[in-house]
């Protein structure tokens, strides 16, 4: 593979990458290309997480990037993760999203093999030059910077919150540097820190990347889709206007078990969520069924997804590209009952391999144990 068809692969489906010609120097140069993306530990991985973050990151292997994922238990403390209590983000919190990610990596032809985890308390513990990259990038950053940045916790700008959130972004940009990071991987939710670390990369005197000649180097970041929540938006119809800013408050979450499809749901579950799905008849700029249509059915160009329905409504039909399917929607040649008994049925036989995974005694007992912890609080 020259670089040219790594850059491609690289780049499907992602929204940024800065810079797309700092990526290609690097190819272009076959200096190694490394890669992390960071998750919180919190709760109960989506399909944004075990699929549309996992599909790149397949890519990225099949690009012979060396990949890693990161557990990021520290951050998760400082942003109250599951209670901000440290003994069970590192006990049963870890171990799940861990065995969910793995799940998705099966979900999109990927070999669990191929991963590898990086947990925070081990990175901070046993690299004595992680805390002084962290103080060498606040030494380079102003705290007016870092209060904006809080975005990147899922709180709002301006939002009152306890010192220690002020520490996230340096320390999530410190992961970056003292890893030896070129390739970062995220959400654009995540954009902020990113740019805190281009922005910082030629300025560090501790842990700074440097290239095949040992000079300097920027990391480069590259920002995944937000998979849209399954409820209806909180403004209907959305003003053009705020699109990109209610796209990001309407994504899929966690916490709103109704917008999301977790890793772990059945069969039965996945269907009545989508059966109740909000899916406007005609509607493509802002509909969440097409959003993962296009980034979950077809994430590659061998996918299909299969209508089926009576010849009085048209008869059955494959499309074989996401633009063939917005095109008869938008049209109203095809039904948004029928687009969505289609994408469940999908969604279903995209995630067998994930029903399998947790199947196993031992990871089933981390899910019971991950519903009843959740419950509880």
């Amino acid at each position: 593979m020259d670089a040219k068809e790594k850059f491609e692969l690289i780049k499907r489906n992602t929204e940024e990458i800065m810079t797309e010609e700092d990526l290609m120097t690097l190819l272009k140069n076959k200096e190694k290309l490394k890669h992390y993306i960071g998750f919180e530990i919190s709760g109960k991985p989506h399909l944004g997480h075990g699929l549309v973050c996992m599909s790149k990151v397949k890519d990225f292997v099949d690009a012979g990037v060396d990949c890693s994922i990161f557990l990021a238990d520290w951050h998760s403390w400082i942003n109250d993760k599951l209670g901000g209590d440290m003994k069970i983000i590192k006990g049963i919190g870890v171990n799940y999203f861990k065995e969910a990610l793995i799940a998705g990596y099966k979900c999109v032809g990927g070999n669990p093999k191929d991963l590898k985890f990086v947990l925070g308390s081990d990175l901070y513990h046993n690299n004595d030059k992680y805390w002084e990259t962290v103080i060498d990038i606040s030494k380079n950053t102003t705290l007016g910077r870092i209060e904006r940045s809080i975005t990147i916790m899922g709180r709002k700008e301006g939002e009152s919150v306890d010192f220690a959130k002020l520490i996230y972004p340096p320390m999530q940009v410190a992961d970056i540097f003292v890893q030896g990071i070129n390739l970062t991987h995220a959400g654009l939710d995540q954009r902020k820190a990113q740019v805190i670390a281009r922005d910082v990369g030629l300025k560090l005197k501790t842990s700074p990347l440097l290239d095949k000649k040992g000079e300097k180097i920027k990391p480069i970041a590259i920002h995944g889709h937000l998979i849209l929540g399954l409820q209806k938006p909180s403004v209907w119809p959305v003003p053009k206007e705020n699109m990109q800013e209610l796209w990001g408050q309407m994504k899929m979450s966690k916490s709103i078990p109704s917008s999301a499809i977790y890793m772990t749901d059945s069969e039965e579950e996945i269907k009545k969520k989508i059966k109740d799905a909000f899916c406007p008849e005609g509607e493509i700029e802002f509909n969440p069924l097409l959003d993962w249509a296009k980034y979950i059915v077809f994430m590659n160009a061998k996918s299909l997804l299969q209508i089926k329905r009576p010849d009085k409504f048209g008869g059955n039909k494959t499309y074989q590209s996401y633009e063939e399917l917005a095109k008869d929607f938008a049209d109203k040649k095809l039904h948004p009952m029928d687009l969505k008994s289609a994408m469940a049925d999908k969604l279903v036989e995209i995630m067998k391999p994930a029903m399998e995974h947790f199947a196993d005694p031992k990871i089933k007992k981390l899910k019971e144990e991950m519903d009843k912890l959740i419950i509880t609080r």
